[in-house]
């Protein structure tokens, strides 16, 4: 703890007459609402939009809250208190701070391994949501929209295809089927049916081969995204937490503007109840499965983001006097809040979808990518003006996505100089 200490001290006294910063060589937030807002473009990311409404679905309802609350308390907000308070007090990075006991080093060298790996897979999810955005205002028409592209096949059908299960009792020799051989036949052909927006995402976006011996060609268009989301991190972090403590007084709070947008938009279609009923629901005997407390505990840690060094970088740019205890208990609670919030505008769609499919809400449910590029779009493509929403929806993506990006790049980016430096 002595070292720690030393480390403390050593940053307080390079504190110059003309400049705010107490620590001269690394630098401090130029002001408390960029820590603040850093925190919850951490906290708050793409898993609160398609992890956690599925979860509270899967999982009995608003009955999951129970727990998830509970681990928020027990778990989530002390763990989360604890780093802010460790990074505040050393004013180090996640790998340096382990002066404290070096022989728990790797744990900082296994943090960064672990943000590294997330920046590449977040930059990859970065890159397909600006491909979508580009598609979605090239044309009138959003392209995942119908059948009958050069990407889809012919188990393809969209919801106009009201032919498509029309079935006769007689087979093209005249022989009668029967009702059950005709239901069989009705059941058989809806398991091949594919959305449009399925398609296009297999097919067209991904072009998913047979296997791994078969690696394909380069996808110019996607290597371009990807070309420009390193562009955009980069420029976010092109003065450290001077340039990514400003952007994020934008990405962390407009996504919230979209939200609401969507929300709105949700709840004026026909079936938005039904999916909001759906999603908070309780089925109170859900509490009695360990599964279901292991996903509480698990989105908590998934979600606030303990042990990842994101916290202890963000705290050790903070003054040493900061109040952290407060900060410990808002980020928490916005970020739960977000969820919950979000789990609202992804059921108003899935009723929606549910409506205008005659399908089953947990049939049409999904979670991960297949949420956010597929039945998220699938409903999009059947409103007026589907571009506008489509556009609305991968930008908050984007900006969701790009926040954590920063972060975690930051993060990275922070430990790798400390270190060599």
């Amino acid at each position: 703890m002595q070292k720690c200490r030393v480390g403390s001290t050593l940053s307080l006294s390079t504190t110059s007459s003309t400049s705010s910063d107490e620590n001269r060589l690394r630098g401090n937030w130029t002001g408390r609402c960029d820590f603040l807002l850093s925190c919850i473009g951490y906290a708050v990311g793409l898993g609160n939009v398609w992890r956690f409404p599925y979860l509270c679905y899967r999982n009995g309802g608003g009955a999951f809250l129970i727990p998830y609350c509970i681990f928020l308390l027990l778990c989530g907000m002390p763990l989360f208190f604890m780093e802010l308070s460790f990074g505040q007090f050393s004013s180090l990075s996640p790998i340096s701070i382990w002066l404290i006991s070096p022989m728990m080093k790797g744990l900082g060298y296994g943090m960064v391994i672990i943000s590294g790996i997330v920046c590449v897979y977040y930059n990859i999810i970065i890159t397909w949501t600006l491909y979508y955005m580009y598609l979605s205002v090239k044309q009138s028409v959003v392209p995942w929209a119908t059948c009958g592209n050069k990407w889809n096949t012919i188990h393809c059908a969209s919801n106009d295809d009201d032919d498509y299960f029309d079935f006769n009792e007689t087979d093209h020799n005249g022989t009668g089927l029967g009702s059950i051989g005709a239901s069989a036949l009705q059941n058989a052909t809806a398991m091949l049916r594919t959305s449009p927006s399925e398609e296009f995402w297999r097919r067209y976006v991904l072009q998913i081969s047979d296997g791994i011996e078969d690696m394909g060609s380069v996808r110019w268009e996607l290597f371009l995204c990807l070309c420009i989301a390193w562009i955009l991190v980069f420029l976010c972090l092109c003065k450290g937490i001077k340039s990514s403590g400003k952007v994020v007084y934008f990405t962390a709070t407009f996504p919230y503007v979209l939200l609401t947008i969507l929300l709105v938009r949700g709840l004026m279609l026909p079936g938005a109840g039904t999916g909001i009923r759906f999603y908070l629901q309780p089925k109170w005997e859900s509490l009695k499965s360990f599964k279901v407390w292991g996903d509480a505990a698990t989105q908590i840690f998934y979600s606030v983001g303990p042990a990842w060094g994101g916290l202890i970088t963000f705290a050790s740019y903070n003054k040493f006097h900061n109040n952290c205890y407060r900060d410990a208990i808002v980020v928490p609670l916005i970020n739960c809040g977000t969820s919950v919030f979000a789990g609202f505008v992804v059921f108003a769609i899935l009723g929606y979808m549910s409506e205008i499919t005659g399908m089953p809400i947990d049939k049409v449910v999904d979670k991960g990518p297949g949420l956010a590029f597929i039945v998220y779009p699938a409903a999009v493509a059947t409103l007026p003006i589907s571009p506008l929403w489509a556009f609305l929806f991968f930008f908050m993506l984007l900006l969701i996505g790009l926040d954590s990006q920063v972060c975690a790049a930051l993060f990275s980016r922070s430990a790798t100089v400390h270190q060599v430096g």
